[in-house]
């Protein structure tokens, strides 16, 4: 028996969700073939052209910056620069005036900003203390370094972000030789040692290098960590992070986690973000709890194991103890080819972390950002407990419906061999997401082969799986649908499956299945987000 109940109304202090994209610059009218059916709501999309890794977000002033490899002229990988947009709530993005763009003699590849509090640098002043951007420059003809090559700059802002200055010296850090593949700085303050650290990778090695500063413009190397674990013929190491969190939010226990962007061999095929949870002394960085060279990948742990999230980044900057971070929502596989336009690229929902015991270790764990829960809670919202369904299918009733939705569910697997339910799906079923748990393999598994359109690459794979036991039957989920995307979280954030879908306009319906068997379904709560009921 189901009961249903709309447990709030819209809250009126809320502002209406629009597209995360900005409204107010560049204004464009529509262009021929655009596809405005997958522009995402929740999820950070520029207005056009083609957008890749997050770079160097932080937040200052009660504001949200995020930066993020840009090409500025075209739909295509290529001119890279640092697009710019700001949001007092990670849910409603301006987009700014490229932050930093490419020119004759270099091409903008990805970094990382902070905020330089006590003026180590010199380049402020304590009154008015820079912003300090590190990225690397990939240098063209007629510039001080041959073609190709990869090493660290330095730009700064006494504006709040609005314009950048490059530093006198260009770049503050090379290797020697110089390298093709030395990028990705990332840089954090370490307060025992009193002094800057920045993590880089040289990617096709694959190695992650540490140095350390005291100005952010004269560094010291400290120390490698790599290759280790999981390394595969032609593997790119990108996007290192370095921070840490405490293990069940105990301060006392603190753990150091390093995120890595892989790409190819990730857990899901082709790009993806793994992690590991180790020690940092200031100098060196030492995992803990390492797999077997050779092991399988799923031996590993991965922040994702869908297709669709990569280099992960934390925020800057953030009051007290948070830590949040936000990532490409894309692959390397198909990226070029996603059927998106005017723009191709997009961020996933930005997600706090925490580090908690789960299976008896350390991982790293996922939930949606405070701003976000608050969205939902003052959306409108469908209850029902107590379904149960006995080697069926049930379509959720006509209300039931919307492209962008909050899905909280809890199943409780009787007897049956799969249950789940598919999103975006139309009432004959022809369509549809699904999420499906399989009791007998114990494996939580996001399908799409069925999602829409699938076609336009070969390598846009279709299932994506995880080893999710739950021996009594009892699988809690929660799911947030937008308008081509889809984001599943379990165990404590432990898990999280994120992959992008291409669904006609009129696929908004949510059916639940059993298999085999009898399933009950209960406690879902449904949160309609886009408006459209």
């Amino acid at each position: 028996m189901i009961w249903w109940a709309v447990l709030m109304a819209l809250s009126t202090n809320l502002p209406a969700l629009s597209p995360a994209q900005a409204t107010d610059t560049q204004q464009t009218a529509p262009l021929q073939g655009a596809t405005p059916q997958w522009r995402p709501l929740l999820h950070y999309s520029p207005r056009r052209n083609w957008m890749n890794d997050p770079n160097g977000p932080f937040f200052h002033k009660g504001v949200y910056h995020l930066f993020y490899q840009y090409n500025p002229v075209a739909p295509e990988w290529g001119n890279m620069s640092w697009g710019h947009a700001t949001s007092t709530d990670l849910l409603h993005w301006h987009e700014q005036d490229v932050a930093l763009p490419f020119n004759e003699t270099k091409d903008i590849f990805s970094g990382t900003v902070v905020v330089d509090t006590h003026n180590t640098s010199g380049l402020g002043t304590a009154e008015n203390p820079p912003l300090v951007a590190l990225h690397t420059s990939v240098f063209k003809k007629n510039a001080s370094r041959e073609p190709g090559v990869q090493a660290q700059s330095l730009a700064y802002s006494l504006d709040d972000g609005q314009t950048w200055k490059p530093y006198r010296k260009d770049p503050v850090l090379t290797l020697s030789p110089d390298s093709l593949h030395f990028r990705d700085p990332g840089v954090f303050w370490y307060a025992p040692g009193g002094y800057w650290v920045m993590t880089t990778v040289v990617a096709n090695a694959p190695v992650v290098k540490l140095y350390k500063s005291a100005n952010l413009t004269d560094w010291t190397f400290l120390s490698d960590f790599g290759p280790a674990g999981f390394v595969r013929p032609g593997m790119l190491w990108e996007m290192p992070s370095l921070f840490p969190l405490p293990l069940d939010g105990n301060e006392a226990r603190q753990k150091w986690v390093l995120m890595l962007g892989i790409n190819p061999w990730s857990i899901a095929g082709g790009s993806g973000s793994i992690y590991f949870v180790g020690s940092f002394d200031g100098t060196t960085f030492r995992p803990e709890g390492l797999p077997p060279d050779g092991s399988d990948p799923a031996a590993y742990d991965w922040l994702d194991h869908g297709a669709d999230h990569y280099a992960a980044i934390p925020f800057s900057g953030l009051p007290g103890n948070s830590a949040v971070t936000i990532g490409w929502m894309s692959n390397w596989d198909y990226a070029s080819q996603v059927p998106t336009s005017p723009w191709k690229g997009q961020m996933t929902l930005p997600m706090t972390m925490a580090l908690r015991t789960v299976d008896g270790r350390p991982q790293l764990c996922l939930e949606p950002d405070s701003h976000y829960t608050a969205l939902v809670a003052a959306r409108p919202t469908l209850s029902f407990d107590g379904l149960q369904l006995v080697s069926e299918q049930h379509l959720l009733p006509d209300h039931v419906h919307g492209q962008v939705l909050d899905i909280d569910m809890n199943m409780h697997m009787q007897s049956a061999d799969r249950a789940g339910i598919f999103v975006r799906a139309t009432a004959d079923g022809r369509i549809g997401t699904g999420i499906v748990y399989d009791m007998k393999r114990q494996l939580l598994t996001v399908d799409r082969s069925r999602s829409g359109l699938t076609d336009f690459s070969a390598r846009f794979s279709h299932e994506h799986i995880v080893n999710m036991p739950a021996p009594t039957g009892d699988i809690s989920l929660h799911v947030i649908i937008d308008r081509n995307s889809i984001e599943v979280l379990s165990r404590h954030g432990s898990i999280v499956i994120t992959d992008l879908i291409f669904p006609p306009a009129g696929a908004d319906r949510v059916m639940a299945f059993s298999e085999n068997g009898t399933t009950e379904f209960r406690n879902m709560k449904i949160t309609l987000l886009d408006g459209s009921q």
